[in-house]
């Protein structure tokens, strides 16, 4: 259980990371400074990968020892606490977005000045920057959420599309393990083909989803489009993240049967 627990406290922090992703495109666009926003949250991904590499292991040995023990059944209630962590680092996330975006602005800004990042994680723990944060603390507003009744151009469609993304990124390892518990001599290979599902989670991101955000982030610096439809946006790739996690839980069983079919009959 101990594991599980651990799992679930590194899934919360890899789906607030990259909900957090999205706003960097509104930072970039406040500061003027693209390249340098993004450049800089690459140290925040960092503590996302790192999460998922420490991750992985423990599910793998989690799945293992059920297999072993003849646990099965809690395995699968464990999977649905593990989407559900995922829920819940999102929805934090969401409403950690407007403190962040003050706070990331701030660093982006000082960046530019001390062009160093030994430097500017020295001031993001000093004394100053640490009540800068509390400065910058801001809950999100009810009216951005009120004007998105009122907005034209809604991107329902890539709200749709983000949202069966991040449904299939979030359950692609879950699926192909519980698959090697579907299919136990076949395990080894079901555990390496959760690519089947997150494959075509990358697809949509990177076809549709990416492009559109990267077209609407040079509409707005070009003046063809407001940052108020910008944030409209984003609230609505938030909201199809929130949507996403919980779609996973549907599609978790699913998505392991396939899996195992395919390694049992088609490989």
């Amino acid at each position: 259980m101990t594991q599980i627990t651990i799992v679930i406290l590194l899934t919360i922090i890899i789906h607030f990371i990259n909900t957090l992703a999205y706003s960097v495109r509104i930072v970039g666009v406040r500061t003027g400074k693209i390249a340098i926003s993004f450049a800089l949250f690459n140290l925040v991904v960092l503590v996302a990968r790192t999460s998922n590499t420490i991750q992985a292991p423990l599910l793998a040995k989690t799945v293992e020892s059920s297999i072993k023990s003849g646990a099965t059944v809690e395995l699968i209630l464990y999977f649905r606490y593990i989407l559900f962590a995922a829920t819940l680092g999102t929805l934090f996330a969401a409403v950690f977005i407007p403190t962040f975006q003050r706070m990331y602005s701030k660093a982006v800004n000082t960046f530019n000045i001390c062009k160093s990042i030994p430097r500017l994680l020295l001031y993001g723990f000093s004394k100053a920057g640490i009540r800068q944060f509390k400065e910058n603390i801001k809950a999100p507003s009810i009216n951005n959420i009120k004007q998105i009744k009122t907005a034209s151009h809604l991107p329902i469609r890539i709200t749709i599309l983000n949202m069966l993304a991040v449904a299939l990124l979030s359950v692609g390892v879950l699926s192909a393990l519980y698959a090697g518990v579907l299919a136990p001599e076949f395990r080894t290979t079901a555990s390496t083909l959760s690519s089947v599902i997150t494959g075509l989670s990358t697809i949509i991101l990177f076809v549709f989803i990416d492009p559109h955000l990267s077209i609407m982030t040079d509409a707005v610096i070009e003046g063809k489009t407001t940052e108020g439809e910008f944030r409209r946006t984003i609230t609505f790739m938030v909201f199809g993240r929130v949507l996403g996690t919980l779609l996973a839980q549907i599609l978790l069983l699913p998505a392991a049967y396939v899996i195992a079919t395919i390694a049992t009959e088609i490989l």
